[in-house]
């Protein structure tokens, strides 16, 4: 008898182990013929001689075995080798050693005697799940290490998270929810679920929900007929419709009107689409993924978003943590976009150990996007190859000024001055301030005198006349 062959189960490696030779033989000739790799032994011994020596990606094992029962194989298997996956036999008088079993790690059983359907529909369940925990291993490197097919960045234990779940996520066809603050990347995330999915091949096609007006959203996502309106003088597809098979990238999702929200709702029920003015409806296949910088939960409450399209959109959720919350990935991100911009301009760039520290230290409110335009900034107006604090944004020289104190004054007199209030020494006038001002910077750039003027806005010129006032000599020295 002929025995069919596992749907898209790959070469994997399986041992039969069983005491039993007329059963372990046809074990291996049924898993043979579905494709797998088979090795076969008939104790623990010899089980674990062949473990030692050989990677095994599936294994069939008789709880009953000479030379050490099969329970305590499959412990020694899990605790070596937790990635292999584990099937136990066992005769019908001993199915609570199969429970056991299943406590232990095993992922599937049978009771002797089984049929070959039996044996086949447990080898293919096991082999789909152990080739989709080796895609998922290796999408989740890829994209830890080649930067996936999203330009995704970072090391910080939350990515690492966040690379588990996409590599889960990007082999299904579920719907996804991405949230994450303005800035965080979450078409990056959408396009790397996409792409690196079975359907990669297929369109991605995005969809800003907030940038649309509300009567062009319904005939954007799902088309119309020659005639519908004043205007329609062709017919067009919906978007929803013309990604055949591929995906529909619903950014701002929070932004669409309530009775949009219906349709879109029943289009996803119905996986049809009827396009404005038509009387017949067209099949859609898109796989959705949606994103919103919004609290679609307080928005559910209000009864400003509909609960039952929250959760059809909402079988996966994704949370992409704000940069102030994963800083050790900001030097690898910077490095990353200032190599980015070298490729286009030509011109190298690095950062000095200042401009770095601030930007580890700075909050980025508008999380990767800001961080990209203010280097992209800092490299327009930069003098010299090395990119200095003084050619960062405002916002960071705001940030700096607020957490330095200047020389020589408690925290409360720096408060006062930074504050222009009166501290406990009475008024602090604006000379005084000014000339604070321009010594601390000095002092933050141990010496810098060219790049404090530049931080300070003011000329090389003003700033030596004004240290000549302060008593300071060109070395930086009081006279």
């Amino acid at each position: 008898m002929e025995v069919q062959r596992a749907s898209e189960v790959p070469a994997l490696q399986v041992l039969v182990v069983d005491d039993d030779g007329p059963v372990r033989k046809a074990c291996c000739e049924i898993a043979a013929g579905m494709g797998f790799l088979v090795s076969g032994a008939e104790s623990v011994p010899e089980a674990r001689a062949i473990l030692k020596h050989q990677t095994v990606d599936l294994l069939l094992l008789d709880l009953k075995l000479p030379g050490g029962g099969g329970l305590m194989l499959l412990e020694e298997v899990k605790a070596l080798h937790p990635e292999t996956g584990v099937v136990v036999m066992t005769a019908f008088a001993t199915v609570s050693s199969a429970v056991e079993a299943m406590r232990i790690g095993a992922g599937d059983y049978l009771t002797k005697p089984f049929a070959l359907e039996e044996l086949t529909a447990v080898l293919d369940r096991a082999g789909q799940r152990r080739s989709f925990d080796l895609e998922s291993r290796k999408l989740r490197e890829r994209l830890r290490t080649t930067k996936g097919m999203g330009n995704l960045i970072g090391r910080s234990p939350e990515m690492e998270k966040l690379y588990r779940i996409l590599s889960k996520v990007a082999t299904s066809t579920h719907p996804v929810l991405v949230l994450g603050e303005s800035g965080t990347g979450k078409e990056l995330v959408a396009r790397s679920i996409h792409f690196n999915g079975p359907n990669a091949a297929k369109p991605f096609v995005p969809v800003d929900c907030g940038s649309l007006v509300p009567t062009l959203i319904e005939s954007e996502l799902f088309g119309y007929v020659k005639g519908a309106f004043t205007g329609a003088n062709r017919a067009k597809e919906g978007l929803l419709a013309a990604a055949e098979g591929g995906t529909v990238f619903l950014d701002e999702i929070g932004e669409l009107p309530l009775d949009l929200q219906a349709k879109l709702l029943r289009a996803l029920q119905e996986k049809e689409v009827r396009p404005v003015g038509a009387t017949q409806a067209v099949p859609i296949s898109a796989r959705v993924l949606a994103a919103t910088n919004r609290d679609l939960i307080g928005m559910v409450e209000q009864g400003r978003f509909r609960k039952d399209l929250y959760f059809r959109l909402n079988v996966v959720n994704i949370k992409i943590p704000p940069l102030r919350e994963r800083r050790a990935d900001i030097a690898v991100l910077a490095q990353h976009f200032l190599e980015r911009l070298q490729k286009d301009s030509g011109v190298v760039h690095t950062f000095s150990d200042e401009a770095l520290r601030l930007m580890t230290e700075y909050d980025w409110p508008g999380n990767v996007r800001e961080l990209e335009h203010a280097i992209e900034r800092a490299c327009a107006l930069s003098s010299g190859p090395v990119l200095h604090m003084g050619d960062l944004p405002t916002q960071l020289q705001e940030f700096r000024l607020q957490t330095i104190g200047p020389p020589g004054l408690t925290e409360r007199e720096t408060d006062a001055v930074l504050a222009g209030v009166p501290g406990p020494s009475g008024i602090v006038s604006i000379a005084e301030m000014e000339k604070h001002a321009i010594l601390v910077t000095i002092q933050q750039l141990k010496g810098d005198k060219l790049m404090a003027a530049k931080l300070l806005g003011i000329g090389k010129t003003t700033l030596y006349r004004k240290l000549k006032e302060y008593g300071i000599a060109e070395g930086g020295e009081e006279e």
